[in-house]
C-alpha cells in the first residue's frame, strides 16, 4: 500500500512538470513569433527614416533666371529694377559701378551700357537699353498687365516710351547731368570745350524745354486716366516716373499732376518702386549736400 501511494505521489508530481513543458514550448514559440514580427519592423525603420531624410533634404538653390547688371544712381537702371520687382521676376542684381569698361564687361557688351541683362534665350546672351529689356521680358513671361497685348494699346505704350527716349530724356539729361556729375553725351555742348557760359545757357534752355513734352504725357498719353496704361501702370509709366526722379537734383518745379502721378505710381507698386527709387534719391541728396558744402 505504501509503495502504491508513493508511486501515485511521484506520478502526481511528474504530471505538472509534463504539463509545464508544452506550456514552456508554447511560450517560446509565441516569443519567437513576436520576435520575428518585430525584426522586420526594426529593419524597415531605417528605410523609412532614410526616405523621410531624402524628402527633407535641402535642394540646391536654383540660379536666378535673369542676371541684371546695373548702376544704382541711374534712373535708366532704376527703370528695369522697378520693372523686375513689379513683375515678380526671379532675378539677381550686380552693381557694375566702375566695371563697365573692363575687358570682361566689354567682351559681352561692347556698348558698355547699363542696365544689361543676361538671359539664355537671347541670341547674343545679353541685352541693354531699359525699354528693350522691359519689352523682351514682358513678352517672354506674358506680362500683359504691364505691357498690353492688344495692338492699339501696345502701340500707345511704345509711342510714349519712344517719345520719352527721343524727346523728353535728352532735355532731362542736358538739364541734370552737369549737376549729377555725369558725363554728357558726345555732341552736347556740355561735353565740348565750349565756354562755361555757353554750357550754362544750353542747360537753361533744356530746363525750359522740359515743360512741353511733359504736358504731352499728361494731355495725350494719359488723357484723364491715372496712368498711360489706363487703370494700371505700364512699362511706359515706370520709365516716365523714373525719368522724372532726376529733376529733383535741379529743384525743378513739377506741375501738380506730375507730383500726384508719381505718388500714385509709387503707392500702386509699393516697395517695387520705393526701393530702387531710394537709391536714386539717396544719390541726389548726396550730390546736393556736396554742392552746398563746396559753395
Amino acid at each position: 500500500m505504501a509503495k502504491t501511494a508513493t508511486k501515485s505521489a511521484k506520478k502526481a508530481k511528474a504530471a505538472p512538470q509534463a504539463a509545464a513543458k508544452p506550456a514552456a514550448k508554447a511560450e517560446k514559440a509565441s516569443a519567437a513569433k513576436v520576435s520575428a514580427a518585430v525584426k522586420p519592423a526594426a529593419k524597415a525603420a531605417p528605410k523609412a527614416t532614410a526616405k523621410a531624410a531624402a524628402k527633407t533634404k535641402v535642394k540646391p538653390a536654383k540660379k536666378p533666371a535673369v542676371k541684371l547688371s546695373m548702376l544704382k544712381p541711374s534712373v535708366n537702371n532704376m527703370t528695369v529694377r522697378v520693372f523686375a520687382r513689379a513683375a515678380g521676376l526671379d532675378h539677381a542684381e550686380t552693381d557694375a559701378w566702375g566695371h563697365t569698361r573692363s575687358p570682361e564687361f566689354l567682351a559681352r557688351n561692347p556698348a558698355h551700357l547699363t542696365p544689361m541683362i543676361e538671359d539664355k534665350g537671347l541670341p547674343r546672351g545679353v541685352l541693354w537699353e531699359s525699354c528693350a529689356i522691359m519689352q523682351y521680358l514682358a513678352n517672354k513671361h506674358g506680362l500683359e498687365k504691364l505691357y498690353p497685348k492688344a495692338p492699339a494699346k501696345r502701340a500707345m505704350v511704345d509711342s510714349a516710351m519712344f517719345y520719352l527716349i527721343g524727346t523728353l530724356y535728352p532735355y532731362v539729361a542736358r538739364a541734370t547731368y552737369p549737376a549729377l556729375g555725369f558725363p554728357q553725351y558726345a555732341g552736347e555742348v556740355g561735353h565740348s570745350d565750349a565756354h562755361p557760359d555757353m554750357k550754362s545757357e544750353a542747360q537753361k534752355a533744356a530746363v525750359a524745354a522740359i515743360a512741353e513734352p511733359l504736358e504731352v504725357f499728361h494731355s495725350f498719353f494719359r488723357n484723364g486716366k491715372p496712368f498711360i496704361g489706363g487703370k494700371n501702370p505700364s512699362i511706359a509709366d515706370i520709365r516716365l516716373a523714373a525719368t522724372l526722379e532726376f529733376l529733383a537734383v535741379i529743384d525743378y518745379t513739377l506741375p501738380k499732376w506730375a507730383k500726384e502721378y508719381m505718388a500714385a505710381l509709387e503707392k500702386k507698386l509699393g516697395k517695387a518702386y520705393a526701393e530702387p527709387a531710394g537709391d536714386v534719391r539717396g544719390y541726389i541728396a548726396h550730390v546736393k549736400s556736396q554742392a552746398k558744402a563746396s559753395a
